[in-house]
C-alpha cells in the first residue's frame, strides 16, 4: 500500500481532498498529520509516499506555509493537483443556542473566508485559530455548549454537531487547490502545468526580463505569487505556474533561459492539470 498524508483528523477539507484524489486508487491508504509542514517533511523523510496539501484558495489566496516549505526546506516535486469546493458551516454542540456562543474556532483559512459572516452575526464573540477544522469540531463536541466551529458538513457528522448556519463563506466561488507532493513529479499527459520558484538580482528590470521569456517562447503563465526570500528585507522569491510539461521543447528552452537569468531557481515539478 502507498501511504498518503493529509491534514487531519478525519472530516477536514484536506480529508475531503484526499478522498477525492484516491477515489479510484485502491492502492492508497490515508494518514493524518497535525500540520502542513509535518506532512511535507514526512515525505522528505520517506515516512509517507505522498502528501496532499493546500496551496491556494480562491478567496484567501496562497497558503504561505506550503510555499515556504517547498521553496526552502525540501527538494520534492508536485505530482498532481486536486480542486475542491469549500462549503463552510457554523456548527455547535447539540442544544447550543446561537445567543450562547462566546467563541468560534476553526483553522485560519476558513476563519478568513467567513470574516464577513462572523463580523455581521457575531461581532462580540471571540475568534480563535486552531490547527484544523476537525480539531475545532472536536473541541466544540467536548465543550460545555458555548463554543462553535466552522467546517465542512462531514466534520459535523463525525463529531455529532448541529449545523446552525450553512454556506457562510464570504463568496460562493470558494475553492481550494491542493497539490500532491512526492519524490517524483507527474507524467506528460498532454494537459499539464509546471511550477517553478526563483529570485532575481536586485537590478532594475530583472523580473521583467524573466517574465518576458514566457512571451518570447509563447508560454502561458497562469499564476504568480511572491514571498519574502528570508535573507534580507525587501528581497523576494516568485512562484509561477505555467502551462505545459518541462519536457515540451519550447517550455524546456524557456526554462533553460530563466535558469540562466535568475539568482535562485528551483523546478517544483510538472503534473497533470486538474480537470472537472
Amino acid at each position: 500500500m502507498k501511504k498518503i498524508g493529509y491534514l487531519g483528523p478525519k472530516g477536514t477539507f484536506s480529508y475531503e481532498a484526499v478522498l477525492k484524489y484516491i477515489k479510484d486508487k485502491p492502492e492508497y491508504t490515508g494518514c493524518d498529520y497535525n500540520s502542513i509542514a509535518e506532512l511535507i517533511l514526512a515525505v522528505d523523510r520517506n515516512e509517507l509516499d505522498e502528501a496532499i496539501v493546500p496551496i491556494e484558495n480562491s478567496l484567501e489566496g496562497a497558503i504561505n506555509v506550503t510555499l515556504d516549505v517547498l521553496a526552502f526546506e525540501v527538494d520534492l516535486k508536485i505530482k498532481d493537483e486536486v480542486v475542491i469546493d469549500i462549503c463552510a458551516n457554523l456548527m455547535v454542540k447539540k442544544g447550543t443556542l446561537p445567543e450562547n456562543i462566546r467563541c468560534i474556532l476553526s483553522h485560519p483559512q476558513p476563519l478568513g473566508q467567513c470574516r464577513k459572516f462572523i463580523s455581521s452575526n457575531y461581532p462580540n464573540v471571540d475568534v480563535k485559530s486552531v490547527y484544523s477544522t476537525a480539531g475545532a469540531a472536536e473541541t466544540v463536541a467536548e465543550g460545555t455548549g458555548d463554543l462553535a466551529a466552522i467546517g465542512s458538513s462531514s466534520v459535523a457528522g463525525v463529531y455529532g454537531l448541529d449545523i446552525i448556519a450553512s454556506n457562510i463563506q464570504d463568496g460562493y466561488n470558494n475553492r481550494t487547490r491542493f497539490v500532491v507532493i512526492s519524490k517524483n513529479d507527474g507524467p506528460n499527459v498532454g494537459c499539464n502545468k509546471t511550477s517553478i520558484v526563483f529570485s532575481t538580482e536586485d537590478k532594475p528590470g530583472s523580473l521583467y526580463r524573466v517574465l518576458d521569456i514566457f512571451n518570447l517562447w509563447d508560454v502561458n503563465m497562469v499564476r504568480i505569487e511572491s514571498r519574502p526570500a528570508k535573507n534580507q528585507l525587501g528581497n523576494y522569491i516568485f512562484f509561477i505556474d505555467i502551462e505545459g510539461h518541462y519536457d515540451d521543447p519550447e517550455l524546456k528552452d524557456a526554462l533553460t533561459m530563466i535558469k540562466r537569468k535568475t539568482s535562485f531557481y528551483k523546478l517544483l515539478g510538472s503534473y497533470p492539470r486538474y480537470q472537472e
